[in-house]
């Protein structure tokens, strides 16, 4: 699956970044509610091995699950149950070496292979695709800390993908229903070429590059401080809530307080 090396590219993207960070960097908080650069890493590493699990043993998973949910712990806090012991070093090394083996695995398998999940059952393409978003999102951070302006890829057009694919769920996990049809997207790619979705529309359009409507779907920015233009009632109103990921709704951050602390070349 295309979406398999896309995520193992990405991985290697922020271990490059991570990797030459000054000591005790990870240590520090985040923009990203408080959190660590060493907690980003371990959410990322125990949620790729859960997505492992979905492919190598469905029972380990299930039991993983089973435990988050009967004990009703703090999923930050049974992640560090689960690799707390590792030090900050020994952490990310773990994580990119297993990420290259989650990538070889998800290569490996049928894309339509119905998965078990936390939450519905999904396909192994809706799975990596997932790590590769995760990855790339909660990376936001991470070079958001580091004072490093990222370089964006083509690969990230998985999710504006899965931006596109959860406009109705944006509503539907608020129990909204959507104030209509999505709305005309024409955004530039990374490499320069146009990525269109939606039906043509003057009234209802959101133009701009793809990755600042990455950084909203994915909750890294407030709309206010992208350059997107948004024309539109429907356009508007999805913007100010968007969110591509599951779980419950969640709003996005406060305008001006996530950016990249300083802009230097990656």
């Amino acid at each position: 699956m295309e979406q398999a090396e896309d995520f193992r590219q990405e991985t290697r993207a922020l271990h490059g970044l991570v990797a030459s960070l000054a000591p005790g960097t990870c240590d520090e908080p985040t923009q990203f509610k408080d959190w660590t650069i060493t907690d980003v890493i371990r959410h990322l590493h125990f949620w790729n091995r859960m997505a492992h699990f979905q492919l190598s043993d469905p029972d380990a998973l299930a039991a993983h699950l089973k435990q988050m949910a009967k004990r009703a712990i703090p999923m930050r806090a049974y992640e560090a149950e689960q690799l707390g012991h590792l030090a900050p070093a020994e952490l990310v090394a773990e994580w990119a070496a297993f990420a290259e083996t989650a990538a070889d695995l998800f290569a490996a398998a049928d894309p339509r292979a119905r998965l078990r999940w936390a939450g519905p059952d999904m396909s192994a393409r809706s799975s990596i695709t997932a790590r590769l978003m995760e990855t790339w999102a909660h990376g936001q951070e991470v070079y958001d800390h580091a004072g490093v302006v990222r370089k964006n890829h083509d690969r990230i057009r998985n999710i504006v993908t899965l931006g596109v694919n959860t406009f109705g769920w944006t509503y539907a996990t608020r129990g909204e229903t959507p104030p209509g049809p999505m709305p005309n997207l024409v955004l530039t790619a990374p490499s320069g070429g146009t990525w269109t979705h939606g039906e043509p529309s003057q009234t209802e359009r959101i133009e701009g590059l793809a990755e600042e409507f990455c950084q909203v779907v994915t909750q890294t920015r407030n709309i206010a401080d992208t350059n997107l233009k948004v024309t539109g009632p429907v356009a508007t109103d999805w913007m100010s809530k968007a969110q591509c990921f599951a779980g419950a709704p969640n709003p996005p951050p406060a305008a001006g307080t996530r950016f990249t602390r300083k802009a230097t070349a990656p």
